[in-house]
């Protein structure tokens, strides 16, 4: 099991070429273990820092709690 922490925003460029943003929730079951549910969000953005300022504005993102791949 991995205690590697989860950020809570990714942000992937899709087959189109625009930016889109997944928000990410971890919780821990009794037992300890982590359950991650990923909600990717309906916008499209032209650039990952317009996704980032998507997120700071309505999910209140800190910087550090962003993932790209």
């Amino acid at each position: 099991m991995s205690r590697e922490v989860i950020r809570p925003f990714l942000i992937n460029k899709n087959e189109e070429g625009d930016f889109q943003l997944t928000v990410r929730d971890t919780r821990y079951n009794s037992q300890g273990y982590p359950i991650t549910t990923a909600t990717l969000q309906p916008e499209t953005f032209k650039t990952a820092a317009a996704a980032r300022a998507h997120a700071r504005d309505h999910f209140q993102a800190e910087p550090g709690q962003y993932a790209t791949k």
